[in-house]
């Protein structure tokens, strides 16, 4: 079996591009991505154990860069202490949507894969709740709590309530923030900031049919006071992550 371990991964977040990348990463010569998006070792699967994820990687070849991309990594309040623990110098990357546009965006999504039955208004009013007892629940090693993975619109948004537990336990050069709207109008750029940071060579960047994951245009059919509801419910977090990352949105 094979020993390696990847030496990168994709942290989220959800609905902010990660499949996107995960196409481009895995048409370089000099990368090995698993078959399957989204292993979940260090979330739903880590009772599988170390062995279970290293042999999800036994088929890399020498000299390719290993690395995987679970978005629900960067929201899960385990994952920081275990990536650290296992993999110490692994390099992440991080892509931040717009906090509202993710917001929405996961919420339609959710109701698309059928694991929404409420309007979103109801759904916002009810995340609290939903998420009470999560934490505790997800602090065992086998822990799951299905709303907050599904249900957890608002508070994945925050994005200031996650970075700081990433920033206090890997240094600021294994840490790649990049804005996700960039991924897509600005492919070229983005691609070699990912290269230059992963220290692959270059390759032309890839060609992609389409957005991956797109949605169907819901979100343009909600009232303009749901929206100024949202944005002054994540102002704090636009703030919050202009003034630590330096990544602004024109809300």
């Amino acid at each position: 079996m094979s020993k390696r371990l990847p030496e990168f991964i994709g942290l989220g977040v959800q609905k902010g591009g990660t499949t996107t990348l995960q196409r481009l990463l895995e048409q370089h010569p000099g990368v090995f991505l698993p078959p399957s998006k989204e292993l979940h070792y260090f979330t739903l699967n880590y009772l599988q154990g170390e062995d279970w994820y290293r042999y999800q990687f036994s088929k890399a070849q020498s000299g390719q860069l290993c690395g995987e991309v679970t978005p629900y990594y960067f929201f899960h309040p385990q994952v920081p202490q275990r990536i650290e623990t296992l993999l110490p110098n692994a390099r992440l990357i991080l892509l931040l949507r717009d906090p509202v546009d993710r917001c929405v965006s996961q919420y339609f999504h959710s109701r698309r894969l059928g694991l929404e039955p409420l309007g979103l208004e109801e759904a916002l009013a009810a995340e609290d709740e939903r998420l009470e007892g999560s934490i505790s629940a997800l602090e065992a090693i086998d822990g799951r709590h299905r709303s907050h993975q599904e249900h957890s619109y608002l508070s994945r948004s925050r994005y200031e309530q996650q970075l700081p537990h990433w920033q206090q336990r890997f240094s600021a050069d294994q840490l790649l923030i990049l804005r996700s709207e960039d991924l897509f109008l600005s492919p070229q750029k983005v691609w070699e900031q990912v290269l230059i940071f992963l220290g692959l060579q270059y390759v032309p960047l890839p060609a992609l049919s389409q957005p991956a994951n797109a949605g169907s245009g819901e979100a343009k059919q909600l009232p303009e006071p749901l929206w100024e509801f949202l944005r002054q419910q994540l102002n704090p977090t636009y703030a919050w992550v202009a003034e630590h990352t330096g990544i602004r949105w024109s809300k």
